[in-house]
């Protein structure tokens, strides 16, 4: 029989690995030191909510950590764990490394990573001078939107674009000034009534209030539809490929924005979406069924300051 003390321990590294934030902590530091800062812009919570889950952590034996100027820099060092942690670890960590949280903090790790490397870099003597200014004085100058905007301008403007749930019409509204024909659809009045306000008179823009499984368009009448934020929405995706596919001219592009597949019921709730996300194979094989050739997808890098999923884009040619 075990004695209390061992019973103790074994109940004490269970609780730290019933916890799903203290899991997702423990796959980051396995791989990676990471000081408080970078594990919170990581897992998309206070500082002082991750620093309580790293105390247990450590006072339980899980990781280690070593002081860096005025900030401590957290480890998990397996070969240092004792040998029942050691076991439960790598039980834990098999069963989990396909979860849509740990793979999603992997993403953010990137980002968080290259922007710390970049911090680096701009640290070095060589950038003391102008160069290290450049960029904010660009920004004071010129602002920082103007290389997306001049970016634009290398679409063809005889495009006819159909925006499928438009929401407020931002994406129209960064559009209107270099394309001839824009079409914006959405089902809901308050969006479309907030899409007129913003995109005031502008007689390139039309906005319609429609279903996107049975859109008031003629068959082939666009020749770039977009679903951005759109099919986490809705009750029948394939139905909405099917006609986007509809209403696109032979070798016209869709262009699909979408959130990847996650645990966060929090954040479909406070959107109101549907679904956790999609797995992009999954979408893949719906714009294959609804008459698209898809092009890998690709995953976006998640801005720093981004609180929500991360995100992926796919671009399909219709056939």
């Amino acid at each position: 029989m075990p004695s209390a003390d061992a019973a103790a321990i074994l109940v004490a590294r269970l609780s730290a690995l019933a916890d799903p934030t203290r899991l997702r902590i423990l796959h980051l530091l396995h791989d990676e030191e990471l000081a408080v800062s970078d594990l919170a812009d990581v897992v998309q919570l206070p500082q002082s909510t991750v620093s309580r889950h790293l105390k247990q952590l450590i006072d339980q034996g899980w990781l280690v950590s070593r002081r860096e100027g005025t900030s401590h820099q957290y480890k998990m060092i397996e070969a240092e764990l004792a040998d029942g942690a050691r076991q439960l670890w790598t039980v834990a960590r098999q069963q989990t490394a396909d979860q849509p949280g740990v793979a999603q903090d992997r993403s953010r790790l990137a980002a968080v990573r290259a922007a710390r490397q970049a911090k680096q870099r701009d640290s070095r003597p060589y950038f003391a001078g102008v160069a290290a200014d450049w960029d904010r004085l660009r920004d004071e100058l010129f602002g920082t939107r103007f290389t997306a905007d001049a970016l634009l301008a290398l679409l063809d403007p005889g495009l006819t674009i159909v925006d499928l749930g438009c929401g407020t019409g931002a994406t129209l509204h960064r559009l209107a000034p270099h394309i001839a024909k824009l079409i914006g659809i959405d089902n809901s009045e308050a969006m479309l009534a907030a899409a007129a306000g913003r995109l005031g008179p502008l007689d390139n823009v039309v906005l319609l209030p429609g279903d996107l499984s049975a859109l008031p368009l003629a068959d082939a009448s666009a020749d770039v539809a977009l679903m951005i934020l759109s099919l986490s929405y809705l009750p029948d995706p394939a139905a909405a490929l099917k006609e986007a596919r509809r209403i696109l001219r032979p070798g016209g592009r869709l262009l699909v924005v979408d959130v990847l597949a996650h645990d966060r019921d929090d954040f479909r709730r406070l959107t109101g979406q549907t679904r956790l996300g999609y797995e992009p194979a999954a979408v893949a094989q719906q714009l294959t069924a609804a008459g698209f050739a898809s092009s890998p997808p690709t995953p976006l890098p998640p801005e720093p300051a981004a609180k929500g999923p991360s995100l992926f884009c796919l671009v399909a040619l219709a056939k």
